[in-house]
């Protein structure tokens, strides 16, 4: 895949490198402004099972 993309980009190695860089910067930027937060509520790191009836030990509580 990455090979097709190279040769059917435009111009020399430098600025296919930096069509390149672009093509990577807009796929994150997309990434992290569109798909994670459409995402994370679907995601479970928010289920958070935290017994707190006994504090770790030498914490402030437990003084």
């Amino acid at each position: 895949m990455y090979g097709w993309i190279w040769r059917h980009l435009p111009g020399n190695t430098w600025v296919k490198a930096l069509i390149s860089f672009v093509l990577v910067l807009a796929v994150v930027y997309v990434l992290f402004q569109y798909v994670f937060p459409w995402a994370e509520p679907l995601l479970p790191f928010n289920d958070v099972t935290v017994n707190g009836s006994a504090p770790w030990p030498g914490s402030v509580a437990a003084r």
